[in-house]
């Protein structure tokens, strides 16, 4: 079969032929439909804190159709179209059964889905329901991570939000905030490019680069924000972030950095200021970002931007590593 498969860092990922996978135990193997190309998979080709092996086929928003059944399988059939979760854990520590695998000790993200076919535990394998697409049930992933943090922020509904970053997460952030009760949402980014995106998501205003920022959204709010979701990552945006946020209000960082930041712990202090990371999802979120796929809510489906093959994926690939019109990019390997 083929694969996009990672070399080293630096080097753009190269399109091979590698062996058939074999299914072990509770194992399957998913003929990948739509694979999602997420950020985080950027970052691992090119920040060595990720420790990523060479020949490592990576990829982990994925879903497809069952292919064949390891002997230990039950619940599932060859046919059944699943997207899985990459958040993966031993399957019997208290934290596995409680839907919790990211805080599993033996917890690793599973990946995969830049191939034609691949392995996944059965475990963590979701049917999907009838009318919700391969390339929909590839958004399951990154809509989890949205929803997770906005369940952390402990939204209150009429809350008023302000989402830094523009991207698949915060857009999915939109999305969720809107659907559980957010009065006024606003969206800043360097760029006007997914304004109707974010719009159509639910946002009610959309700032791209302006001067002035902080009088802009508190003047789109009616005020300074309850909750600020840090949906980008970089050094200097929680410092923006606790500029924004009103006096007890809450930081969520979900923006995935790996460099050093700083901000003056003061400034925190002086309004205390919540602040609260969120990473990764539980099972229970990713069943529920499929219902909502499930449920007539077309929306999220505008997420995606562009859908490539197997083939011509590295090459988007390293173009997604600078800032374009796209959004969320879908690799149809077969």
């Amino acid at each position: 079969m083929k694969a996009a498969v990672f070399k080293t860092l630096g080097q753009p990922l190269a399109v091979e032929d590698v062996k058939d996978p074999t299914p072990v135990k509770d194992q399957v193997v998913v003929e990948v439909g739509r694979c999602g190309i997420c950020g985080s998979d950027l970052h691992m080709t090119e920040d060595p804190a990720f420790s990523v092996a060479p020949e490592t086929v990576l990829g982990h928003e994925f879903a497809g159709e069952i292919v064949g059944l390891g002997p230990d399988v039950h619940g599932l059939k060859t046919g059944d179209r699943v997207a899985v979760s990459p958040v993966r854990g031993c399957g019997q520590c208290l934290s596995c059964l409680e839907g919790r695998p990211a805080w599993c000790s033996a917890m690793e993200l599973g990946g995969g889905g830049y191939a034609q076919y691949t392995l996944a535990p059965a475990r963590y394998c979701v049917k999907l329901p009838e009318f919700v697409s391969l390339e929909d049930g590839a958004l399951a992933e990154p809509l989890s991570v949205a929803l997770h943090g906005v369940a952390l922020s402990r939204m209150a509904p009429g809350a008023r939000v302000l989402v830094i970053g523009a991207g698949p997460i915060g857009l999915g952030t939109v999305f969720w905030a809107r659907r559980m009760g957010a009065r006024l949402i606003t969206v800043t980014d360097l760029h006007t490019a997914q304004e109707d995106r974010a719009r159509g998501l639910g946002a009610t205003a959309f700032f791209a680069n302006q001067e002035n920022i902080v009088d802009l959204v508190n003047k789109s709010l009616e005020g300074p924000p309850d909750i600020v979701y840090e949906c980008v990552g970089r050094p200097g945006l929680i410092a923006q972030c606790i500029e924004h946020v009103r006096v007890r209000g809450t930081i969520m960082i979900l923006g995935l950095c790996t460099a050093p930041d700083t901000f003056i712990p003061f400034s925190a202090v002086s309004k205390e200021v919540n602040l609260q990371t969120s990473a990764f999802f539980e099972d229970h979120e990713f069943r529920a970002s499929i219902d909502v796929l499930d449920s007539g809510v077309a929306v999220p489906h505008s997420l995606i931007t562009d859908t490539v093959s197997l083939d011509g994926m590295p090459r988007i690939f390293e173009a997604l590593r600078k800032r374009t019109h796209q959004c969320k990019v879908m690799v149809n390997p077969n």
